[in-house]
């Protein structure tokens, strides 16, 4: 399950963002997933919500939006948004340039100030 090795790593890049944010608390990590990364997303949470736990990150929530395999020809210039078996445009026969897919990228972290609130010494 190569879900935990990305969960893992997934962990390093928030510590090493948490680390400029000491008192506070990471409510919300946003992934894009491509369809075509190979990685099962509920296999992802799982291995987050296990690899996190102790961490700076326990108890955050992880949103994952799917992202759709789209082509574009570059004899025609038609983008698909579709299977297609043999990587070829399903209208003219001409070469596809993969246009999205494959990511596997962090969108954004929502974190809590932990001194919001807190009322400062004079």
């Amino acid at each position: 399950m190569h879900e935990m090795a990305i969960a893992q790593s997934l962990l390093e890049i928030i510590e090493g963002e948490m680390a400029s944010w000491p008192s506070s608390r990471l409510k919300e990590v946003k992934l894009r997933i491509g369809v075509l990364s190979g990685v099962v997303p509920e296999a992802l949470e799982f291995a987050f919500q296990v690899a996190s736990q102790g961490t700076v990150a326990e108890g955050a929530l992880l949103r994952i939006e799917r992202v759709p395999f789209r082509v574009r020809c570059e004899s025609c210039k038609r983008t698909f948004e579709e299977d297609l078996p043999f990587m070829v445009c399903p209208r003219c026969g001409g070469e596809v340039e993969i246009l999205s897919g494959r990511e596997l990228e962090i969108e954004s972290m929502e974190i809590e100030d932990g001194s919001q609130g807190r009322k400062e010494d004079p």
